[in-house]
């Protein structure tokens, strides 16, 4: 089996480790299994030719993760920027390898329905904002707003890559407006911790799914008309 198949499933099979022990309630079993969950996506992601900015954004989910199993506000908050910085570098893999511009996408009716994605994101970002403002605490709401905002630009920009990362976005968006709402004291999901975590691992896992796909397909050589590839000189 090749080392890419191998870490998957290492990844797959501690994925599944995490959210049985979070299901049962044992903080143990989440504490060993999390840390180990992005080193493993981003080393199958590192096997299959990831780009750089992959590998440093699955790392910095990493960082994020470990931070956040503390309960402490500075951790919050530390995990909150390396998350940021995680969605920084997704922002800069999708406009490297994202079709927004390119034909046919970028014909009028394309243009008019990004137009109308960006204003569904849009609206999305401002109701989730009024709901949860009243509930965070004071020297939370400034960094929430600017994380929400970053987040939510990382999810919109996703769906350039097509369906995969797309998909993959909306659900990183799901997962930490879970924690927030949990922040902000709003009424929770029974086990609301398993499903942060599997909507997480789920768009952890599509959007480095979509940007090797996109990658992939830009470094592949160009098909002539008589249907192969020119040869090198």
């Amino acid at each position: 089996m090749r080392p890419a198949r191998v870490l998957l499933a290492a990844f797959a099979l501690t994925a599944t480790v995490d959210l049985i022990a979070l299901a049962a309630g044992s903080d143990t079993g989440h504490a060993l299994a999390k840390p180990l969950l992005m080193p493993l996506l981003a080393a199958h992601a590192h096997s299959r030719g990831a780009p750089r900015l992959l590998t440093a954004a699955l790392l910095l989910g990493w960082a994020g993760d470990v931070l956040l199993l503390s309960d402490a506000d500075p951790a919050f908050l530390a995990g909150m920027a390396s998350f940021a910085a995680c969605h920084v570098c997704y922002l800069a893999l999708f406009r490297r390898y994202g079709n927004e511009d390119r034909a046919p996408n970028s014909t009028p009716r394309a243009r008019a329905a990004r137009i109308r994605l960006a204003a569904a994101y849009a609206l999305a970002l401002a109701g989730t904002l009024a709901a949860l403002w009243p509930g965070l605490p004071a020297e939370l709401r400034v960094p929430v707003a600017g994380y929400s905002l970053l987040l939510t630009a990382m999810a919109y920009r996703a769906t350039t890559l097509g369906l995969l990362a797309g998909t993959g976005g909306v659900l990183f968006l799901l997962s930490d407006t879970l924690i927030a709402t949990g922040v902000a004291d709003l009424p929770q999901l029974p086990r609301p911790d398993f499903w942060i975590m599997l909507t997480y691992l789920a768009a952890q896992w599509l959007l480095t799914g979509g940007v090797l796909a996109a990658a992939r397909t830009a470094t592949r050589p160009p098909v002539t008309s008589s249907g192969s590839a020119p040869a090198a000189r």
